[in-house]
């Protein structure tokens, strides 16, 4: 009894020093950050929808880089398709152009020291973004999610695929994979430049942001948009600023729906102002508990008279959120507490409408092959479903 009881007492005063350790860092964190606005801009996009189709099309514009090739990861896997996205930076690297490779240093631990000494030996740049400091509870859980390629300083990709053959569909639990990305050129590519310089700068202390090579003059393109870095802070505002002016539509589709107690009310009161909320969520989770934490918030909004559907074609990673068709937000982060608080994600925010009109079309066949969430079925769950849903609030916070 008396060594239980020391367990018992060593395992909550560990608790308690992770608990501080959260609260603190997070403190540092916000107190550090500056936050970038970005002007209007005026750019080209390409969306893709399938990874079958984006690295192809990725792979060949690294292969025609003739200068300098920047890229940024949250996840490169160690596979068939990753070694193949090494070796075209390993020979560009070789011959001559210039190759900067930052990845988080959780998300890509895949990457092995034999793999980065290769890199290297290549000539490749490489460095690992976010690696844990003190206080080291709360800097373990602060990823950098976001994921930008830029080729020349004049095309650039950026969304919710990483670098893996999961991506292609070979994943046998989640396939096909469902996720949303774009090539952007035009005036954007400069800002998604700057937000790859700003993380390299705190990666590697070399700061590159006022070398002109970096930055070729752009053209304009046809679609109006505008990108927003955050970091841990800042993503919660942007969120209730575009829910609390929406009017009569608010679409959101993402793989993890856990939003913060602000962000949720801010819903309920868009309900209230007869604003018709949809939800597009996976059926098959790709992490543990993450389905059950959504459930009360489902719950909630189904009762205002929200439509919530889960994705039955393979898993859904999609991140968007369309307001009235008149804004569509796409890119890195979740609508989770993990990429509101923690992470560091980037959003672009399009007004074109023919850009949202094709979104809006994809999105429709997405949901053709998803099933409707009823409240009977989120109201009387199994045991073992209430067992996880307990134990997903405590964890909420990192979810």
């Amino acid at each position: 009894m008396y060594t239980f009881l020391i367990i018992i007492g060593v395992l909550l005063l560990l608790i308690f020093l992770l608990y501080i350790d959260f609260i603190v860092g997070k403190a540092i964190t916000k107190r550090k950050v500056t936050r970038r606005n970005y002007p209007f801009r005026e750019s080209n996009f390409q969306i893709f929808n399938d990874g079958k189709d984006l690295f192809p099309d990725l792979f060949q514009e690294l292969e025609n880089a003739e200068k300098h090739i920047h890229i940024l990861f949250y996840t490169v896997k160690a596979d068939t398709i990753s070694t193949q996205f090494l070796e075209i930076l390993e020979r560009k690297a070789q011959d001559g152009i210039e190759v900067r490779l930052l990845l988080d240093y959780l998300g890509s631990f895949q990457i092995r020291k034999k793999i980065r000494n290769k890199l290297k030996e290549a000539g490749v740049e490489f460095a690992y973004c976010n690696k844990p400091t003190l206080p080291f509870f709360y800097s373990l859980q602060v990823r950098n999610h976001r994921k930008i390629s830029i080729i020349d300083g004049k095309v650039s990709y950026v969304g919710g695929f990483n670098i893996g053959k999961d991506y292609i569909h070979a994943n046998l639990k989640l396939s096909p994979w469902r996720d949303y990305h774009f090539k952007l050129t035009g005036e954007g590519v400069d800002d998604l430049q700057r937000e790859f310089l700003f993380d390299w700068t705190d990666a590697t202390k070399t700061n590159l942001l006022q070398n002109p090579i970096y930055f070729p003059e752009q053209p304009k393109g046809n679609a109006r948009h505008q990108i927003i870095p955050t970091q841990g802070v800042y993503l919660e505002d942007v969120l209730c600023g575009l829910i609390r002016n929406t009017r009569k539509t608010l679409f959101i589709g993402t793989p993890y729906f856990i939003p913060s107690k602000r962000i949720m009310k801010e819903l309920c009161m868009a309900q209230d102002r007869n604003v018709t909320i949809t939800l597009l969520l996976p059926t098959k989770p790709d992490h543990i508990l993450v389905k059950e934490a959504s459930f009360p918030y489902l719950r909630t909004l189904l009762k205002g008279g929200a439509r919530a559907y889960h994705y039955k074609h393979g898993f859904f990673h999609g991140k968007i959120i369309t307001a009235d068709d008149e804004i569509c937000l796409v890119g890195t982060p979740n609508f989770d507490k993990r990429s509101i608080f923690l992470n560091h994600e980037l959003v672009c925010c399009i007004f074109e409408p023919s850009f949202i009109t094709e979104m809006n079309s994809i999105v429709a066949k997405d949901i053709a092959v998803s099933e409707k969430y009823t409240l009977q079925y989120l109201e009387k769950p199994k045991p073992k479903t209430v067992l996880l849903e307990w134990i997903a609030r405590i964890f909420a916070p990192l979810l």
